[in-house]
């Protein structure tokens, strides 16, 4: 089963429903976690959502203790939530992207999609990383062609992945493919 924490995103059913594709998916409100179904998962996902990750000090602790024991994704807010966990700073762009359509590079630190492959994807964000960013077993695997700007990440020993963009969106070609590999890891 996959859980899915809601951060009130407008974006978060298209989420639900794109990941009901692959396994049974429950669905709750960041501040009203059922923990006996969230026990249960095998993967967390961590919903977009607005805000910054320090709005979210509820999901920060669901992700702290389930690091490294359920497969954890993040969308949007998600992958700068688990990023922000990590000591990563968030900060705001100089240009907003919402609704906007970027391409994307696919880097060779990827284990999981094809490296040097360039797509689209749908984005809806006004923070970003703020680099430099090391983590343990963090790799930013793929980066916006114009801006350089991480667009996703990837931690294969503790299964934990991360995307700035929303794979979920109609913007994002082949979303449904990217969500089918995570969740094949």
């Amino acid at each position: 089963m996959i859980y899915v924490i809601d951060h009130k995103d407008s974006f978060t059913h298209n989420v639900v429903h794109q990941f009901s594709l692959f396994d049974n998916v429950v669905c709750d409100d960041f501040s009203k976690i059922n923990n006996s179904k969230l026990n249960q998962a095998s993967t967390i996902v961590f919903s977009p959502g607005p805000g910054s990750p320090k709005d979210y000090p509820l999901s920060s602790k669901i992700y702290k203790k389930f690091k490294g024991k359920k497969k954890i994704i993040g969308i949007c807010l998600g992958f700068q939530q688990i990023l922000f966990c990590e000591g990563a700073s968030i900060i705001e762009q100089s240009k907003i992207y919402h609704g906007f359509q970027s391409e994307v590079l696919v880097n060779k630190s990827s284990k999981l999609f094809n490296t040097g492959r360039k797509f689209k994807v749908g984005r809806y964000h006004s923070l970003k990383l703020k680099e430099p960013f090391v983590a343990e077993n963090f790799d930013i695997t793929m980066r916006c062609v114009i801006s350089g700007a991480a667009m996703s990440f990837e931690n294969n020993i503790d299964k934990i992945y991360g995307f700035q963009f929303h794979p979920e969106s109609f913007l994002t070609l082949n979303g449904k493919i990217l969500i089918k590999k995570i969740l094949s890891a």
